[in-house]
């Protein structure tokens, strides 16, 4: 049956890989990214409803889920925005920091605070993205460890303010995927090969096996008994010892 889903950050590697994935299979799209010419492009390749926008603005997020719910069922929204800063906290600006924790943390509470009042009624879904670094200690990754690890626990929070409404909440924690984000680190081979020896299963991901996860917690038919996880999708970073 076709559901409706909004996907914020729908033009970034993983974003557009669920956005894809979900028009695959038959569902009503509405897609949201910063910048409108791709957004546009992908919403025309797929289907579906382009709605430009700065997911670090609460206003623009709300404006969006709010038509959304008035105009459709709405089953679900992912948000799929984020950033990567690699520096040790000594080295980081302070408008570096800020710009990492709005891009991860700030958008992903927003998205958690209006779609948890547009589909306070009916229930749904909101998936979100953590990260293994979260999990686990990696060396330069202070600031966005702080943002991805605060996702995991507005996860857990926000799950059970919401579950006797139906509103469930999870997120996918990756590890290193390739991405055009991450391109500057599997573009160079020694930084690659560094990369792929942290990970137990011998290999970075790709966005479709991080995709596949989000479109699984996105859709109740499939997850509807799951509910404040973190699920790491991560070839084993944040918890096997590569051998």
């Amino acid at each position: 049956m076709s559901k409706t889903f909004i996907i914020f950050g729908a033009t970034g590697g993983i974003g557009s890989a669920l956005s894809r994935q979900l028009a695959a299979q038959g569902h009503h799209l509405i897609l949201s990214a910063r910048s409108a010419e791709p957004l546009q492009a992908l919403a025309s390749e797929l289907g579906a409803d382009a709605k430009p926008a700065d997911a670090t603005q609460f206003d623009e997020v709300d404006a969006i889920i709010k038509t959304a719910a008035k105009e459709h069922d709405l089953a679900g929204v992912a948000n799929c925005v984020g950033s990567l800063l690699l520096k040790p906290a000594h080295l980081t600006s302070l408008d570096e920091y800020r710009y990492t924790i709005s891009q991860n943390l700030d958008s992903a509470f927003f998205v958690v605070k209006s779609a948890s009042r547009a589909m306070y009624k009916a229930g749904g879904s909101i998936v979100l993205f953590s990260s293994a670094v979260a999990m686990t200690g990696l060396n330069n990754h202070e600031a966005i460890a702080a943002a991805k690890a605060g996702i995991a626990g507005l996860v857990r929070s926000a799950a059970a303010t919401y579950a006797r409404r139906g509103v469930r909440v999870n997120a996918i924690a990756p590890g290193l995927t390739r991405t055009p984000m991450t391109e500057r680190l599997t573009s160079n081979p020694a930084s690659e090969k560094a990369s792929v020896s942290m990970h137990a299963l011998g290999r970075l991901g790709e966005p479709e096996e991080v995709a596949q996860a989000a479109a699984f917690l996105l859709d109740a038919d499939l997850s509807g008994w799951v509910t404040g996880q973190v699920i790491g999708v991560d070839g084993g970073l944040s918890m096997v010892r590569p051998s």
